[in-house]
């Protein structure tokens, strides 16, 4: 029975120990191919219209799912602390509060998660098709850097994406919580602008578009790996999109404490309150 138990325990921690073998590895096979992608993106030729083209996926194309969950992420989370600070006959401040949630947490990480999920499956698993199709080994055979063709644009599009698509939703989410405070809960506007104004400054804007713009280097980086490196046919391309996607959402929540934190040490060596 105790030579059971051990047993157990050595295979437990064996597990555990593997595991972290394997995160640690991937992680680092991960650090060199940002590093060889970001290497080649800087010689010729330059690949601006695949970046554009990249652009347009990755930005464009979330803009109107971008805004449509801002704009009820907004108007739900408005009234819900609208409820609770009614309670103590504090409703003026739920402007400010809504701004400062928006700005510095909820825009760049609800954000981060939806272009993680929409573009970011879309990145690994046409790269994934392409790579057990054989398109880019014959890219290889035709003298074509594929990291510099296929990755590079894709982590450039989704660094410059990410920031402009948080702004719009925190400007989408701002104008639901106006929309429901003002017109429908009959808040005074002026008071609902001037408790803004007086709370919110541009360092909690620029906060969250420093996050996003991490979210969008990461997600970039994990999904266009696990799709280059994909293998096993259709399955493996299904693997790698799941892997990719969940991945990049995990590695948001969490870097998200992390850059808070930073943000915040930051601040305090500044002398920011």
């Amino acid at each position: 029975m105790i030579q059971k138990i051990a047993d157990t325990i050595d295979s437990v921690f064996v597990s555990l120990r593997d595991s972290f073998v394997i995160v640690v590895q991937e992680t680092g096979q991960m650090c060199l191919f940002f590093y060889k992608t970001i290497k080649v993106s800087l010689e010729r030729p330059y690949r601006f219209n695949e970046l554009i083209k990249h652009m347009e996926f990755i930005g464009n194309q979330s803009v109107f799912i971008i805004s449509l969950t801002g704009l009820f992420t907004g108007l739900a989370l408005s009234f819900q602390i609208y409820l609770g600070f009614k309670l103590f006959n504090a409703v003026n401040m739920v402007g400010p509060t809504v701004a400062l949630g928006i700005t510095r947490e909820l825009g760049p990480v609800l954000t981060g998660l939806i272009v993680a999920a929409r573009a970011g499956g879309a990145m690994a698993a046409r790269l994934g098709t392409m790579r057990v199709s054989e398109q880019i080994d014959a890219l290889d055979v035709m003298g074509i850097n594929t990291r510099q063709y296929l990755i590079a644009p894709r982590i450039y599009a989704a660094v410059l994406c990410m920031p402009l698509l948080t702004a719009i939703f925190d400007f989408v989410s701002m104008v639901g919580t106006y929309f429901l405070c003002v017109h429908l809960l009959d808040l005074d506007e002026a008071v609902f602008w001037e408790k803004i104004a007086s709370i919110l400054e541009p360092r909690h804007i620029n906060e969250g578009l420093f996050k996003s713009t991490v979210f969008g280097l990461i997600f970039a980086i994990l999904c266009s790996y696990r799709g280059f490196y994909t293998s096993g046919g259709a399955k493996g391309v299904g693997e790698a999109t799941n892997k990719g996607v969940v991945q990049s959402m995990v590695m948001i929540i969490i870097l998200d404490y992390f850059l808070s934190n930073i943000i915040r040490f930051y601040y305090n060596i500044i002398g920011v309150a």
